[in-house]
């Protein structure tokens, strides 16, 4: 007899596994005693999971086998625990506020009562970083992304978890760098690098997030020497994608936000042959006056057009 989850997968994308049950045997993820053996039932394999919507399968004769009421709460949109046993791995949490973040369904009370006693005994203390970032990054990339968050301040686990995130965005949009991004405007760079290396937050959403943050406060540069200045403190000359995101950032964060100006100055600017600044430069020492002197001058020109 095999189990699968009820929402539809493609045939390659199905996972099979033995019927088994799981014991705690300590804290945080790896505190478990597995069992899989024959006499371990489907209903006993369904119990340990985490709620009751990944608790329902078919046997090989295609009925339905429902335990714990799976069928209803997907139809209400309600997440709820199997059991008790939800309490022991406290990776649940976050995935129950990723749920909420993906399908718009409501935590259930009980379960919500249950995720707060996890983090108020210290049950959710023992997570293992790349577990949470793997979660927490699905659930920012949600279209309600702002339900996740919902969740764990309800919870009390967003200001153990996510201390430096005290605004959170009422909306998100993008690829994940930007929104990670977008939620780390408002934060401090020494937060947001603690934030990063608590999370072992991958290379790219760290780069941007840190940029956001350093220069945000350059954005309003006019002339051509602020500008020119601007990119590059911002890399934007070697790192021009990278630059672009950091645009999309402020725009979400900074409603009415105009980039267009920004734009146009970099691409003059970018125009410039380095190459050629170069070759009559009188000495190696001079070339980097003198390109930035032409870019000024590319901006300026660009902008009067």
């Amino acid at each position: 007899m095999t189990s699968r989850r009820l929402a539809a997968r493609p045939p390659a994308q199905l996972r099979i596994a033995l019927a088994r049950t799981e014991r705690k045997s300590g804290r945080g993820y790896k505190g478990f005693t597995i069992y899989a053996a024959p006499d371990v039932t489907l209903e006993q394999d369904l119990e340990r999971r985490d709620l009751t919507i990944n608790a329902i399968a078919r046997d090989e004769s295609g009925r339905l086998i429902d335990p714990f009421g799976g069928a209803r709460d997907l139809k209400e949109g309600v997440l709820r625990h199997v059991s008790d046993a939800f309490h022991d791995d406290p990776v649940r949490i976050l995935r129950v506020a990723r749920f909420a973040a993906r399908f718009g369904f409501r935590i259930d009370e009980g379960t919500m009562a249950l995720m707060k006693s996890m983090v108020d005994t210290g049950e959710a203390d023992h997570l293992v970083p790349e577990r949470v970032w793997q979660e927490f990054s699905r659930g920012l990339g949600e279209d309600q992304a702002e339900l996740m968050f919902d969740a764990l301040e309800r919870c009390d686990f967003r200001p153990k978890l996510l201390p430096e995130l005290k605004a959170i965005p009422k909306g998100f949009s993008g690829p994940l760098p930007v929104r990670f991004a977008l939620l780390c405007w408002p934060v401090p760079e020494a937060d947001i690098r603690a934030l990063c290396e608590r999370l072992k937050v991958p290379n790219e959403e760290r780069e941007l997030a840190l940029l956001a943050c350093r220069g945000q406060m350059l954005l309003g540069a006019s002339t051509p020497g602020e500008l020119l200045a601007l990119f590059k403190r911002a890399d934007a000359f070697r790192r021009p994608e990278r630059f672009g995101a950091f645009l999309e950032v402020a725009r979400l964060a900074r409603p009415g936000f105009n980039s267009e100006k920004i734009r146009r100055a970099l691409k003059a600017a970018a125009a410039v042959d380095a190459g050629e600044i170069a070759s009559r430069a009188s000495a190696p020492a001079a070339i980097s006056a003198l390109l930035d002197q032409a870019r000024e001058q590319a901006i300026a020109a660009g902008l009067a057009a």
